[in-house]
C-alpha cells in the first residue's frame, strides 16, 4: 500500500516526483510489490537474430514502462482530488513491477535499456501534469487511452516472440493483464472519452517512441 499523498504539500510532492524520476531513469526500480513471474523458469536457447529481436521488443516495453512512470507521476502531482492522486500513485507502483521485469529480461539477453529513456520520462511527465491540470476526468481518460494502446503493442510483441522464448512471453502476458486492469479501473473511476484527434496524436507519438526505442 502507498502512503496517502494528501498528507504532503505540493512542494513535497514535487520533490518526491523528481526523486522518483531520477530513480526510474538512472537507477534501479524500487522494491517490487510482486515476484517476477519468470522466477524459477529455465532459459531457452535463442539464435543471435532472435535474441536481438527479443531484446529490441523488451527495450520498447521497458521504455513504455518508463513513460508510464512519468505519466502517472505527472498526473499524481496535478490531480485535483486526493483519491485520484492516490490511484495514480498506486498505478505507478504496480507499473514499477513491469519496469523491473523488463530490465531483468534485458540483462538476461545481454542488452541495454533505451538511451532515450530521459526523453520518454520527461515528455510523459509533462503530458501527465497537463492532463491533471485540465481535470481529473480527462486525466483518467488519458490513462484509459494510454493503456489501450499499450495493450495493443503488447499483443503485437507477444505474437512476434519466438515460440521457444517462454520467459519473455510470461512477462508480457502478465503485463498485458495488468495494463488492461488499470484501464478498467480508470474507466470506472469516471474517465472521459478523449477526442479522436487526441487519440490519433497519442498513437503517432507512441509509434515514434516504439521505433526509436527498438534500436536505441
Amino acid at each position: 500500500m502507498t502512503q496517502p499523498l494528501r498528507h504532503y504539500s505540493p512542494l513535497d510532492r514535487l520533490i518526491m516526483n523528481l526523486d522518483q524520476g531520477v530513480r526510474t531513469v538512472f537507477g534501479s526500480p524500487q522494491a517490487l510489490t510482486r515476484s517476477n513471474p519468470t522466477q524459477g523458469m529455465p532459459d531457452t536457447p535463442l539464435t543471435g537474430k532472435e535474441k536481438r529481436h527479443v531484446a529490441g521488443l523488451m527495450r520498447v516495453d521497458h521504455a513504455g514502462e518508463v513513460s508510464a512512470q512519468g505519466l502517472y507521476q505527472g498526473q499524481a502531482l496535478t490531480a485535483r482530488s486526493a483519491e485520484v492522486r492516490e490511484q495514480m500513485a498506486q498505478s505507478a507502483l504496480e507499473e514499477n513491477d513491469h519496469l523491473a521485469w523488463c530490465e531483468k529480461r534485458l540483462k538476461e539477453l545481454d542488452d541495454h535499456k533505451s538511451y532515450l529513456n530521459p526523453i520518454w520520462y520527461m515528455g510523459s511527465f509533462a503530458l501527465g501534469a497537463m492532463a491533471g491540470l485540465v481535470g481529473d476526468k480527462w486525466s483518467l481518460g488519458f490513462v484509459v487511452e494510454t493503456e489501450r494502446q499499450v495493450v495493443k503493442h503488447l499483443d503485437d510483441h507477444i505474437k512476434e516472440l519466438p515460440q521457444t522464448d517462454e520467459k519473455s512471453r510470461v512477462v508480457l502476458e502478465q503485463m498485458r493483464i495488468d495494463e488492461e486492469h488499470h484501464a478498467q479501473v480508470a474507466w470506472h473511476a469516471g474517465s472521459a472519452e478523449l477526442p479522436t484527434p487526441v487519440k490519433v496524436t497519442m498513437g503517432i507519438v507512441s509509434k515514434v517512441m516504439t521505433h526509436s526505442a527498438y534500436y536505441f
